[in-house]
């Protein structure tokens, strides 16, 4: 597999995990304060980041001349992560993941801008296409134009931004740039949590727990993506979080999918398949232009 493919594959996996974690994250934030959530969940996050870093020998040192862009991408993960879970408090979750799946635009725009990633207008096409996917699949409540809805837009506009400066500081290694992330959101939850504290059940400890490792699990595999391909091609891949909620909804909770959810994610999955076909006629189209070597 090239490498683009290979960071396709892996940011697809990333987001089928992103859908797990919203999901029971939704949940625990019922009971539990945002800040307090964020507290655990990095503990859990922690256990999983230092066997690895013992095993592989990456420490948290990171490159000369790179700290402003660093405390930058673990601010606006921190943004990220607080503005997700607050929101869920307030709105559906299917209103909250519409605002979040704004995201792709704002990446490729980011990555035009900042990256100076060659972007064309059929692979903005597609993006546009998959958004629409995603309004007629959701289907937004009245909810979704209150003064909430500004708190999970701007927690998508921090994850956009973060993944598209994780793109400009892929010569670190994928495993400290995570490491530096919960380390952030951690602090957050010290700060916070004492405010808002209420003792868990041992299941929901070990739950908050499982968030930290399922989310520790997915940004790994999306920081190693944008190691590996261009942000603003990873990004009409996000909406395949749509098509995960779907099948775990029918798998866990019996939520059969209603004709606009079937056609949404028909629509999500025909964007999704034209930017993969674009990626492999360019890929020949440039094989092709190659001349033999005599």
């Amino acid at each position: 597999m090239s490498s683009h493919a290979r960071g396709i594959a892996l940011y697809l996996a990333g987001v089928a995990l992103f859908a797990a974690n919203d999901a029971l994250g939704k949940w625990l934030v019922t009971d539990y304060s945002v800040a307090q959530l964020m507290l655990i969940r990095s503990l859990g996050a922690v256990f999983l980041i230092y066997g690895l870093m013992r095993s592989t020998g990456v420490t948290l040192k990171l490159p000369p001349g790179q700290a402003l862009w660093h405390v930058l991408r673990i601010l606006l993960l921190a943004g990220d992560s607080f503005s997700f879970y607050y929101g869920t408090q307030a709105l559906p979750l299917a209103d909250v993941m519409t605002f979040y799946m704004s995201a792709p635009l704002i990446i490729t725009a980011a990555s035009a801008l900042l990256l100076k990633e060659r972007v064309g207008m059929k692979r903005w096409g597609a993006i546009l296409v998959g958004f629409v996917g995603v309004v007629v699949a959701l289907q937004p409540t009245s909810a979704a134009f209150s003064p909430s809805a500004l708190v999970a837009l701007s927690g998508a506009a921090c994850f956009a931004l973060a993944m598209v400066i994780t793109r400009r500081l892929r010569d670190c290694h994928w495993l400290t740039l995570v490491a530096w992330q919960f380390i952030g959101c951690g602090v957050v939850g010290v700060i916070g949590a004492p405010f808002a504290w209420t003792i868990p059940t041992l299941l929901d400890f070990v739950l908050m727990a499982l968030v930290g490792l399922v989310a520790c699990g997915c940004f790994m595999l999306i920081t190693k993506a944008l190691n590996l391909a261009p942000a603003s091609l990873l990004a009409p891949f996000q909406y395949s979080a749509i098509v995960w909620a779907t099948i775990l909804g029918w798998i866990f909770w019996g939520d059969r999918p209603t004709p606009p959810i079937l056609i949404g994610n028909a629509i999500i999955i025909g964007s999704g398949l034209f930017v993969l076909y674009r990626e492999r006629t360019l890929k020949v189209e440039v094989n092709e232009r190659i001349e033999p070597i005599p």
